[in-house]
């Protein structure tokens, strides 16, 4: 079946919006020095002062601006939650193929592995590594991406199986095509779409796990993720009587959802554009 070239009118209008609000956040990340006239991390403002037209999202107890922390915590969010997921989307995928390719104990020490993992509570396991390593910005990719590979890996190994069959892989075979041919002349291109999706969804997982972590105090005290501002908030005596909670805890909660949104948004339409059944 012929597939659908990729382009920006192939998307739904809701997941139009959700790439134009992932542009922009992107760009706010980027470019936060200059989008923000605050600095994060230093009072610029009475504290508790409401969203005006000087602090647009208002500040916080100490009277820093909560638009800037927003803006520099995005790059906490999408480094942590793009890095995880390539992470584990290319080692799940690694190991993918080589599990369906050449089957045998190969496959049967992934796949044990593999269930192994399914097995252990996800949340737990890395709250316990990530107090255990320590909280930087590094140690949470790799817990988090530990956590994420075995999506991938059942995926892709699913894929190959099926592709092993196919006739143009066994005629390939016959004439002598080695595993380095197969794998970048037909695994890879085969593959790809279904990758870049589940990658895609991983973000979205890891962006919430990496937010749960600083929530839960496992972040990087030294960054300023939207997760350590939910817990700075959170933990401030008395918030929910109130009504600092309205701008101080909704907007990094906001941001979050949102952010969560547009990806799973933009999966799902790629999904229907690539024309794979994950």
């Amino acid at each position: 079946m012929k597939k659908e070239k990729l382009k920006f009118s192939s998307f739904s209008n809701l997941g139009k919006i959700a790439i134009l609000f992932m542009i922009l956040l992107i760009f706010m990340a980027i470019f936060s020095p200059y989008v923000c006239s605050h600095p994060y991390n230093l009072p610029s403002g009475s504290p508790f002062e409401p969203p005006n037209g000087v602090h647009w999202f208002g500040t916080d107890d100490l009277g820093m601006d909560l638009f800037s922390q927003i803006c520099y915590g995005a790059r906490i969010s999408l480094l942590v939650g793009i890095s995880a997921a390539l992470i584990a989307g290319i080692g799940g995928g690694i190991l993918g193929i080589l599990a369906g390719y050449y089957g045998g104990i190969i496959d049967k020490i992934i796949m044990r592995i593999v269930d192994i993992m399914i097995v252990l509570p996800d949340l737990p396991m890395m709250i316990i590594l990530g107090a255990f390593f320590g909280p930087s910005i590094k140690n949470i990719i790799f817990v988090l991406a530990f956590f994420s590979w075995t999506g991938p890996a059942r995926i892709v190994r699913s894929k190959v199986l099926s592709m092993k069959k196919e006739n143009y892989i066994l005629v390939a075979e016959s004439y002598g095509a080695g595993f380095g041919y197969l794998l970048f002349k037909h695994f890879i291109p085969e593959i790809l779409p279904i990758l870049m999706v589940t990658i895609i969804k991983l973000t979205s997982k890891a962006i919430v796990a990496e937010a749960g972590l600083a929530f839960l105090g496992l972040g990087d005290p030294t960054s300023k993720s939207w997760g350590l501002i939910l817990n700075h908030a959170i933990n401030f005596r008395g918030i929910y009587f109130t009504d600092f909670w309205k701008w101080w805890v909704m907007a990094p909660l906001i941001a979050i959802i949102f952010l969560v949104l547009s990806i799973a948004i933009i999966s799902r339409d790629l999904e229907k554009i690539l024309n794979e059944k994950l």
